[in-house]
C-alpha cells in the first residue's frame, strides 16, 4: 500500500522502543524482551499478513494484483474475486451516500479502491488482534488510526491520536482521544501536504480544489472515518455539512488559508 504500519501496545506486552513495534507491511521486524514477547510476535505477524493479503489483491503498484489486471483490461470486474467485488460494491454505496464526493474510479476510468481498502485492512487487523486476546492496542496505518482499550491496561485513559499540522509536519494541531469513555475508536486524515493533489473530484480530469488543505475525521469505525475524510477533501464544505448531518462523527478541517473548522469533539 506504499505506507508504514505500526502497532503500539502497553506493558506487559511491550516491545523494545517507546511505541511498541513499527515496520513496513513487508517486513514485520520485531525485538522483544518480556514474558509476553511471543504473544506480541504473533500479533505482529498476523497484522502483517492481513495487510499483505489486501496489498496482493488491491494494490495498483503490484503488477500481479487483481487490481492491476483489471486496470490493464485483462480481468473483468465481474470475474474478479468475491473480495474485489464486495469492496467495489461498498465503495459504490459510499459514492451514493456522499453524493458523489467519494468515488472508486480515477478520472481516467481506472478502478482504484485505495480510498477504502486500507481502512478495511485496519478493521480486519483489529479483529485479529482481539481474537488473539489483545485488548489494549493502537494500530496506525499511514496516519489512519484505530484504537482499542487503553494505553494503561484495563484502565480508562484513552489513546491520543495526533493530527499533524499540514504547514509544519513536525508539529501537531491537536491530539484526539480514542477508546474508553468515547464513541470514537478511529481517526483518519486526508490531505495534500504529503502526497500533493491525489484526490479527484468525481467526473473531472483534475485534482480536487475544495478549499481544504487537510481533513481529519473521528468516528466509531475506521472505514467511516477514512472514507469521509477523503470525501470532504474532495467535496469541500458541502460534503462536510452532509457528513456531520448524516453520520456521528467529529471533523477538523484545515482550510487553504490555514483556518480551522472544527466540530465540538475537536474543540473540547
Amino acid at each position: 500500500m506504499g505506507t508504514v504500519v505500526s502497532l503500539a501496545v502497553p506493558a506487559p506486552h511491550r516491545a523494545s522502543g517507546p511505541a511498541g513495534t513499527t515496520g513496513d507491511a513487508g517486513t514485520g521486524e520485531l525485538e522483544t524482551h518480556d514474558a509476553g514477547a511471543w504473544e506480541l510476535e504473533a500479533a505482529v505477524a498476523a497484522v502483517e499478513q492481513v495487510f499483505l493479503a489486501h496489498d496482493r489483491t488491491f494494490s495498483l503498484y503490484r503488477p500481479g494484483s487483481e487490481a492491476s489486471a483489471i486496470a490493464r483490461g485483462e480481468l473483468a470486474l465481474g470475474h474478479a474475486s468475491e473480495d474485489m467485488r464486495h469492496t467495489h460494491a461498498e465503495a459504490l454505496r459510499w459514492r451514493l451516500d456522499t453524493e458523489g464526493a467519494f468515488t472508486p474510479e480515477r478520472p481516467d476510468g481506472v478502478l482504484d479502491l485505495s480510498g477504502i481498502v486500507k481502512a478495511q485492512a485496519i478493521t480486519e487487523a483489529g479483529t485479529v488482534l482481539l481474537a488473539l486476546g489483545l485488548q489494549d492496542w493502537c494500530l496506525n496505518a499511514g496516519g489512519d488510526v484505530l484504537a482499542h482499550g487503553s494505553p494503561q491496561p484495563g484502565g480508562s485513559e484513552p489513546w491520543r491520536a495526533g493530527v499533524v499540522d499540514p504547514a509544519d509536519r513536525g508539529a501537531l494541531i491537536t491530539a484526539f482521544p480514542l477508546g474508553p469513555a468515547t464513541s470514537r475508536n478511529a481517526l483518519a486524515t486526508s490531505g495534500t501536504a504529503e502526497r500533493g493533489g491525489h484526490i479527484w473530484v468525481a467526473g473531472l480530469m483534475r485534482t480536487a480544489s475544495s478549499g481544504f488543505r487537510q481533513v481529519s475525521v473521528a468516528a466509531e469505525d475506521i472505514v467511516t472515518a477514512d472514507v469521509l475524510a477523503t470525501a470532504i477533501m474532495a467535496g469541500g464544505r458541502r460534503t462536510l455539512d452532509i457528513a456531520t448531518e448524516r453520520w456521528d462523527v467529529d471533523v477538523l478541517a484545515v482550510t487553504d488559508d490555514g483556518g480551522l473548522l472544527a466540530t465540538p469533539g475537536f474543540r473540547a
